[in-house]
C-alpha cells in the first residue's frame, strides 16, 4: 500500500529494468503505474506488489494520455521494436499536457546521429525530442547489460559456452537490477539530473575471455567464450524468428561493440545510488538458476558458422 502521495508512471513495467524499479519504488511506499504491453504473469506478480498495472500501447496516445493522470514523473522505455519516435513523442505531449515533472528516457550508449543501427539512431532523435519538452529529462545509456551473459549461455553440458559475435571487443557489464536503482533515484530526486546523458557502466571493464572465467568461477564450471561472426549470429537470429529490425540492431551493434562503443567505465552508479554495482561473479551467482537452459535468448551455435 502506498504511504506517500507521490505516483510514478513505469512504461515497460513487465521487462528487466521496468519491474525492478516498479519494486524498487513500491518498498519506497511510492504508487506506482506500472504500463505494460500485455496482461501475463508478469504483470500480475507487479499488481500482486501494489502496482496498478495498466495495459496499453505506448504508439496510441489515448493510452498514454489515460496513464499520466496523477503522475509526478516518468519512466520511459521502449522496446527494440518499430514505433520509438512515434511513442517518444506521445509520452512527450501526454507529459506535457499531465504537467510530468521529468522524465527518465532509457536509451544507450551507441545512440548517435550516425548510428548505423536504426534502433540506435532513432534513440538519439528521441533524447532530442524529449530535451525539447517542458519537463526535466534524464537519459540513461548502458552498456551492454550483464544479461547478454545469458542471452549469450549454451549450457547443457561442460563447457558451457558464451557464443556471442563481440569478437576482442570490451565493456563493463551492468545489471538491469543496478540499473533500476539509478532509475528510481533519479524518478524520485529529478533536479540534479536535468537535461543529463548518464552512460551506466559496470564496475570492471572486460574481454569476453574474462566475463567467461568470471562465469567459470561464480558457477563451479569450465565456462569458455566462442566468438561467432556477425554474419553468422544474424543469421542464427533471423533462423530462430527474430525480426528484422532486431537482428538488424544487434548486427550493427555488434561492430560497433568490437570498435570500442561499448568500452568504458565509470562510477556513476555508486554516486547515484550510493552503492556500488555488482560484478559478473556477483551477477551470476545471484542469478544461478538461470542458467540451467540449453540456449539462451540470442544464442547462436558456433557450430552454425
Amino acid at each position: 500500500m502506498s504511504t506517500s502521495d507521490r505516483r510514478f508512471l513505469i512504461t515497460g513495467a513487465a521487462g528487466k529494468t521496468g519491474a525492478a524499479t516498479t519494486r524498487l519504488l513500491l518498498e519506497q511506499g511510492h504508487a506506482v503505474t506500472a504500463f505494460v504491453y500485455r496482461e501475463d504473469e508478469r504483470s500480475h506478480a507487479l499488481a500482486r506488489a501494489g502496482a496498478d498495472v495498466v495495459a496499453g500501447d505506448l504508439r496510441d496516445f489515448r493510452d498514454v494520455s489515460a496513464a499520466m493522470v496523477g503522475v509526478e514523473s516518468v519512466y520511459f522505455c521502449y522496446p527494440v521494436e518499430p514505433g520509438l519516435i512515434e511513442s517518444t513523442v506521445n509520452v512527450a505531449q501526454a507529459a506535457a499536457e499531465a504537467g510530468v515533472d521529468a522524465v527518465v528516457d532509457m536509451s544507450q550508449v551507441s545512440a548517435r546521429r550516425d548510428a548505423k543501427s536504426n534502433a540506435a539512431r532513432q534513440h538519439w532523435i528521441a533524447e532530442r525530442l524529449l530535451d525539447r519538452g517542458p519537463f526535466r529529462t534524464t537519459h540513461l545509456r548502458p552498456t551492454f547489460f550483464a544479461e547478454w551473459i545469458n542471452w549469450g549461455w549454451l549450457g547443457g553440458g561442460e563447457p558451457g559456452v558464451l557464443a556471442l559475435p563481440f569478437g576482442a571487443g570490451r565493456h563493463a557489464p551492468i545489471a538491469g537490477d543496478d540499473q533500476a536503482r539509478v532509475i528510481a533515484a533519479v524518478l524520485t530526486h529529478p533536479a540534479p539530473h536535468d537535461r543529463q546523458i548518464y552512460p551506466l557502466y559496470g564496475p570492471v571493464e572486460m574481454n569476453h575471455d574474462e566475463i567467461a572465467a568470471a562465469m567459470s568461477r561464480a558457477l563451479g564450471i569450465a565456462v569458455r567464450y566462442e566468438p561467432i561472426s556477425v554474419e553468422t549470429f544474424q543469421a542464427g537470429l533471423l533462423a530462430r524468428g527474430v525480426s528484422q529490425h532486431l537482428v538488424q540492431h544487434l548486427g550493427n551493434v555488434a561492430v560497433d561493440y568490437r570498435n570500442g562503443i561499448f568500452a568504458g567505465t565509470n562510477n556513476l552508479v555508486e554516486v547515484i545510488t550510493a552503492q556500488p554495482p555488482m560484478t559478473v561473479e556477483d551477477y551470476v551467482a545471484a542469478n544461478r538458476e538461470t542458467f540451467d537452459v540449453e540456449a539462451g535468448r540470442f544464442a547462436v551455435a558456433p557450430a552454425a558458422a
